[in-house]
């Protein structure tokens, strides 16, 4: 096994979390990786039950880590429930992981829309015809609904999903860990701190 790139040293991160995933988001990029925002977002119940899928990451900025749902699926209900998930970013090529905690909540009816609007007719018909999460009879109801909804539309707009949008992860802890020979990973941690800004520390690998 060999380091990959260079050790991950407190004197060459950058200050802000969100500056220091940028530049990583974007080595990713362009190291070719399939779907670089591609995340393992991870809720719970109100009583702490975990659960994790994949998600995509549609945009970050200071407000938070953009992504979409059916408000109505096990991961909106969680939300609901209990508002603060996890996201965890592996980009294998690079060594190297991202973890972030924080609350979420959702995104405007508004900006929600944009980004229906935005998507392939074919996603947006797939987000109105499924009961995200809830068992179904069979693939080929699924694909009934989705012909139904293709005939009665036509090439016109389609409607908007009403149990389906946006959520904002608004980071409280962001987590850099880079991959190192025999297992002596750097990690390092930020941690939202009231009126102080952000704090570095070094974590054990």
């Amino acid at each position: 096994m060999s380091d990959y790139g260079k050790p991950l040293r407190e004197h060459d991160v950058d200050a802000d979390p969100l500056r220091q995933f940028d530049a990583w988001f974007e080595e990713a990029a362009a190291a070719g990786l399939r779907m670089p925002e591609a995340a393992a977002l991870a809720t719970a119940t109100r009583d702490g039950a975990p659960s994790v899928r994949m998600v995509l990451v549609k945009g970050y900025d200071e407000r938070g880590f953009r992504f979409y749902s059916s408000y109505a699926s096990r991961k909106g209900r969680e939300l609901a429930a209990n508002p603060r998930a996890a996201l965890a970013f592996y980009w294998d090529p690079l060594g190297r992981q991202v973890r972030i905690e924080g609350p979420v909540q959702r995104t405007s009816p508004a900006e929600s829309a944009e980004y229906v609007r935005s998507r392939p007719r074919g996603s947006q018909l797939s987000a109105l015809a499924s009961p995200q999460s809830d068992p179904i009879e069979s693939r080929e109801l699924l694909e009934l609904r989705v012909a139904e909804l293709q005939e009665r539309h036509g090439e016109g707009e389609l409607p908007l999903p009403e149990e389906w949008g946006g959520y904002r992860l608004l980071a409280d802890a962001v987590e850099f860990w880079q991959q190192r020979d025999d297992r002596l990973h750097d990690r390092l941690l930020y941690s939202r701190e009231p009126e102080a800004g952000w704090r570095i520390q070094r974590l054990g690998p």
